[in-house]
């Protein structure tokens, strides 16, 4: 049932302006802000202070703003799972409707500050990012097929490029590898949150991989893109766009990553999903998974200003 068939929910209680802020996924644009100043502060050349904190806050902005469509599209499985059935829309709080207008909204806004701001190829790019989330990965992918996750991680992977065309006006090597580690990040990380989420997706008809492939089958391609990420995450040191600073860090937190990777392919867990409260491997690696992304990137910015 696509949300046009669904008749709004009358709001049970008045919205306060957190409601709002929860629309934004302000924990996923955290993570998006974060990658999108690693790669304007590692990117050649100089922006001005003002506009560099502008570029970052039309980043920040665009995320919510994808974020924010997402939850308007998505209100129905919302609703039907219980880690997401306390959200804004779902609960009452705020109206499908004006959800997607601060989606829009917020959305064109972004992109053209960050146009005005900075230069036309960062904001073509923003747009293409918020575009891919919603309409590629919300909208196509996710009811569609298991490799949603796969294919729609490439949305979550734009703010590198965004953050080094703001200062550059183009796009570099180091960014495009900085991609691809986000790129490549996005399937364990997603999918070892569907493993002890299996039941909810199942519950609400997504067709995560655990839910249409099994878990065991999950399990390997978990170990399989945590392989190929801890070799990508080197090649930024072995082109020698980084050095050993970044690089003694890709190696070290590839190996506890393909270390996470394996406790959760030799893992047993019932194929039918476990618990949200569950404490195994699947939730250790994707917590492992927040950290890893983190302090890689940490350790390039830091790479850059002592080389």
């Amino acid at each position: 049932m696509t949300p046009s068939a669904i008749a709004a929910p009358a709001p049970a209680l008045p919205a306060e302006w957190q409601d709002y802020v929860r629309l934004l996924k302000p924990r996923v644009v955290s993570l998006v802000v974060f990658t999108g100043a690693a790669g304007l502060a590692v990117a050649p050349g100089h922006l001005h202070p003002v506009l560099a904190i502008t570029a970052i806050l039309c980043i920040a902005v665009a995320a919510g703003a994808a974020g924010c469509l997402n939850m308007w599209w998505e209100r129905d499985i919302d609703a039907l799972m219980r880690r997401t059935a306390k959200r804004p829309i779902p609960a009452g709080r705020v109206t499908p409707g004006e959800a997607l207008s601060l989606g829009i909204v917020l959305s064109v806004g972004s992109v053209m500050v960050m146009g005005l701001a900075t230069n036309l190829v960062a904001a073509a790019l923003l747009a293409v990012s918020i575009a891919f989330y919603v309409l590629v990965y919300t909208m196509w992918l996710k009811r569609r097929t298991a490799q949603n996750i796969v294919i729609g991680g490439a949305a979550g992977a734009f703010p590198p490029l965004i953050g080094w065309a703001a200062v550059t006006g183009q796009i570099g090597m180091l960014p495009v590898l900085m991609f691809a580690a986000i790129f490549l990040w996005t399937p364990p990380h997603f999918w070892s949150l569907a493993l002890f989420a299996c039941k909810d997706y199942a519950r609400a008809g997504v067709p995560m991989l655990p839910v249409v492939a099994g878990c065991a089958a999950a399990r390997r391609q978990i170990f399989l893109y945590t392989l190929l990420l801890a070799a990508a995450s080197v090649l930024p040191w072995a082109l020698g766009e980084a050095g050993a600073v970044y690089g003694v860090a890709a190696v070290v937190l590839g190996a506890g990553f393909v270390v996470q990777g394996w406790r959760v392919l030799r893992d047993r867990q019932d194929e039918a999903g476990v618990s949200l409260t569950d404490d195994g491997p699947a939730k250790a690696a994707f917590r492992y998974s927040l950290t890893y992304l983190a302090v890689l990137f940490t350790a390039l910015v830091i790479d850059r200003l002592v080389g």
